[in-house]
């Protein structure tokens, strides 16, 4: 029976712009840079979180398991050539037994505009699929965050669950999309 690769994996993951790597303690700056702001968390349903969230975050990035469900593995999106991290991927593990898992992706907003979330994304699916062994990876998506959806627009995920007013932040409802692919998909666009 398969099973996931969770120890040993081949880090750091590169693409042709971007390296995502693990965290490393001079990333904080950067790190606390995205988390602290609220355009960042707008489409989060949260507040950004405050000093002391974001220092736990990032102990976490640094030294989270990943092992069972619910984990992830956590990396920073820095420049192929060096330099600070620009954002954060994650891979997080929705069902080790049905080899599910969830994509998701930060960037400072700095950052956008640069097609850097589409190809970070498109590395971690790769990696998720190849160097892991999921089955089907998802990203949950709020309608009103265009740019994440085009992300996994462009990149073939197919929408799969567009849930209504599913969450409620501010006193204000929100919706939220599910979109997947299956491994046999993702390699099949190559």
């Amino acid at each position: 029976m398969e099973d996931l690769r969770t120890e040993g994996l081949a880090l750091p993951v590169a693409s042709e712009r971007l390296l995502l790597r693990r965290f490393v303690p001079e990333d904080f700056p950067a790190f606390a840079g995205w988390h602290g702001r609220a355009e960042v968390y707008r489409h989060l349903y949260q507040p950004p979180p405050g000093p002391e969230a974001i220092r736990a975050k990032f102990a976490e990035a640094l030294d989270g398991p990943f092992a069972g469900d619910g984990d992830a593995l956590r990396l920073a999106v820095a420049p192929g050539q060096g330099g600070a991290a620009l954002g954060q991927v994650k891979l997080q593990i929705a069902s080790r037994a049905a080899l599910q898992g969830e994509i998701g992706y930060i960037f400072h907003p700095d950052a956008a505009g640069r097609g850097y979330a589409t190809e970070a994304a498109a590395a971690l699916l790769d990696f998720g699929f190849r160097g892991c062994g999921f089955h089907r990876l998802f990203a949950r998506l709020d309608p009103e965050n265009r740019g994440s959806v085009g992300v996994v627009e462009r990149l073939g995920l197919r929408r799969e669950a567009h849930f209504r007013q599913n969450d409620r932040f501010d006193g204000r409802w929100g919706d939220e999309l599910v979109y997947a692919v299956l491994r046999g998909e993702w390699e099949a666009r190559e």
